[in-house]
């Protein structure tokens, strides 16, 4: 039986072992993934600055302003952007590396 449409496999790193997925779909998990991580990173960011002006600034206080900062179209909009250039960059450099 033929493969349907031919997907193009690759391998993905999972903890633990490795599973083979369509190129597409580790692209998508990737972008995902560096998505989740810039977001991470700004809560700590602004955890951290609430923390270090000391203006009154609570735990609770400081989850509030990131959620009301990354539930932004236009942030969430340039997160995703972002993360979607670098992966797909990453993967052009590295083709080309291979040449």
């Amino acid at each position: 039986m033929m493969e349907s449409a031919m997907v193009e496999k690759t391998v993905l790193a999972l903890p633990g072992k490795k599973v083979s997925v369509p190129r597409a779909l580790k692209r998508v998990l990737q972008v995902g993934l560096a998505a989740g991580l810039t977001a991470a990173v700004m809560l700590i960011v602004m955890l951290g600055n609430g923390l270090l002006t000391g203006r009154g600034a609570s735990l609770q206080g400081g989850i509030t302003t990131w959620l009301a900062f990354i539930k932004r179209p236009d942030i969430y909009t340039t997160i995703l952007l972002t993360a979607v250039v670098t992966v797909l960059f990453v993967y052009w450099q590295r083709d080309r590396e291979r040449r």
